[in-house]
């Protein structure tokens, strides 16, 4: 017998595909350059704002989108790559994939913040560069073109192996869930809290985030 669980909360299942397209898109005004660049700039401030709602979320958000649910200890992690995982580690991140978040999160705020400090001494320079040396100024725009992004290309590609692993060899259904939210789980387990008032409470916090973004573009006009 199996049981439908609401599992991601709309909130997480729009800010997981709204991201996405925003990299996607950041990646692809990056490479083409020029004119592009505004938009590049204008699509940091987009995935600034989604990460500080992601932040605020993890903390008030659906049951499994808190980061206190897939906040594994290193013998929780141990044991499931042994194979002794614990029956809860699939019904949200499990504890490899909560690496996975984690690191993109951790990567994607270190391409924002250097992204709002970088230089290309040509047309674009980012709001927070007037408050750091030039010295600081020259290390983020180099992490930002020559490092960071690489970190994030590679950190999406291995996200995606990593659900093509699970979906085709593992049989696990990880992308529908992404978009209607629930799972067909083994056992019961306590869903989601998803209903308008937690919708609200996620309208808040996107617009905590929404405002942070809009402060640090205003910086570069003083």
């Amino acid at each position: 017998m199996t049981h439908t669980v609401r599992i991601w909360d709309l909130p997480t299942r729009l800010f997981h595909w709204a991201l996405a397209a925003s990299v996607i898109a950041l990646v692809v005004t990056a490479k083409v350059g020029g004119n592009a660049m505004v938009w590049h700039l204008r699509l940091g401030y987009v995935v600034l704002a989604l990460l500080v709602f992601r932040l605020v979320w993890g903390l008030v958000g659906g049951r499994w989108s808190r980061f206190g649910a897939f906040l594994y200890s290193p013998v929780r992690l141990v044991g499931y790559l042994r194979g002794a995982g614990h029956p809860e580690d699939g019904v949200g991140h499990s504890p490899m994939g909560a690496l996975s978040v984690f690191a993109l999160l951790a990567v994607l705020v270190a391409q924002v913040g250097t992204g709002l400090l970088s230089d290309d001494e040509i047309a674009f320079s980012g709001p927070l560069t007037r408050f750091v040396s030039n010295a600081v100024v020259g290390q983020a725009t180099g992490y930002h073109k020559e490092i960071g992004q690489y970190l994030v290309l590679g950190l999406v590609a291995l996200h995606v192996l990593a659900i093509g692993f699970y979906v085709l060899v593992r049989k696990h259904r990880l992308v529908a869930p992404m978009l209607h939210g629930y799972k067909e789980l083994p056992q019961p387990v306590a869903p989601s809290r998803d209903d308008l008032a937690t919708r609200a409470l996620a309208l808040v916090a996107l617009g905590v985030g929404a405002g942070v973004a809009w402060w640090v573009s205003t910086l570069s006009a003083f």
